[in-house]
């Protein structure tokens, strides 16, 4: 009777100090997404124009409010 208890207290210490973190990943998961560099962006920056998709997205979010600005400057009322 003792004995019994005694191993059943065991591998309830040895339940209780498993940690989550010791858990295998599961990679057939939905909720698994790839890691590594780039890959928690939503455009991919190796394409052969991003250098030119970058700056002309830039360049138009900057300078929007910029010449919005100076057009309803110049506008007659």
């Amino acid at each position: 009777m003792f004995a019994s208890s005694a191993v059943r207290a065991r591998l309830a210490t040895v339940a209780a100090r498993r940690g989550f973190s010791t858990s295998r990943a599961q990679l057939a998961s939905p909720y698994h997404y790839a890691e590594g560099p780039r890959t928690n962006i939503p455009f991919n920056p190796l394409t052969k124009y991003f250098f030119f998709r970058y700056w002309a997205f830039m360049i138009t979010g900057f300078g929007s409010p910029f010449a919005i600005a100076v057009w309803q400057t110049y506008k007659t009322k």
